[in-house]
């Protein structure tokens, strides 16, 4: 499948440097097409921050949950093992039973909990990415971009500079989502003291 689309990154590639128009002014155009990591876009948006918070705090819910019916299995196993040797059969084999059971739902809830947390996650990120994926529309509209490629995973290791435009700052801008200043270095004070004499 990267084989098929990497060979078809580079047939539109040619095709757009091929496909040179002149515009108003009779200047040569070059159409281009744009590029990003969407990963690094969307992990930057601060709905993203927030949908990552509120997974957090489901998922401990269940983690703890987890934890709960772990500790009673826990208790009851022990219990289970102090007074084997003084239970009649009758009452060993409903412990055993009782133990298989508590197991038996620990795994399902787990499996359950597993799958849940998915669905949970991909409805929590599907507004965000609805929201990225029109900002990288719309930046892609007003630039007149033909497409735009996500680099990630090394997908796309090479783009010319003449035919693609990295618009991962205009996204962000779209976006609402500012850039962090860098941090500027200060100067340490000096810890020698001058003495006059």
């Amino acid at each position: 499948m990267k084989k098929i689309l990497t060979l078809v990154c580079f047939v539109m590639s040619a095709v757009a440097l091929s496909a040179q128009t002149a515009d108003a002014q009779g200047a040569v155009r070059v159409p281009q097409f744009g590029y990003l990591s969407y990963n690094s876009v969307f992990e930057q948006l601060p709905e993203y921050a927030q949908a990552r918070a509120d997974f957090a705090a489901l998922k401990a819910k269940y983690d703890a949950e987890a934890t709960r019916a772990e500790e009673e299995f826990q208790r009851k196993f022990a219990e289970f093992l102090n007074g084997q040797k003084d239970f009649p059969q009758t009452i060993m084999l409903k412990r055993q039973a009782e133990l298989q059971d508590l197991m038996d739902r620990s795994i399902a809830f787990r499996k359950e909990t597993s799958r849940l947390l998915a669905d949970a996650e991909k409805r929590m990120q599907e507004p965000v990415a609805a929201q990225l994926n029109q900002a990288i529309y719309d930046v892609a509209a007003e630039r007149g971009l033909i497409y735009v490629l996500n680099t990630d995973g090394n997908a796309v290791p090479f783009i010319h500079p003449q035919v693609g435009v990295d618009i991962t700052e205009a996204v962000l801008n779209k976006l609402g989502v500012k850039k962090p200043e860098p941090e500027v270095a200060q100067p340490e004070p000096s810890t020698a003291e001058t003495t006059e004499e």
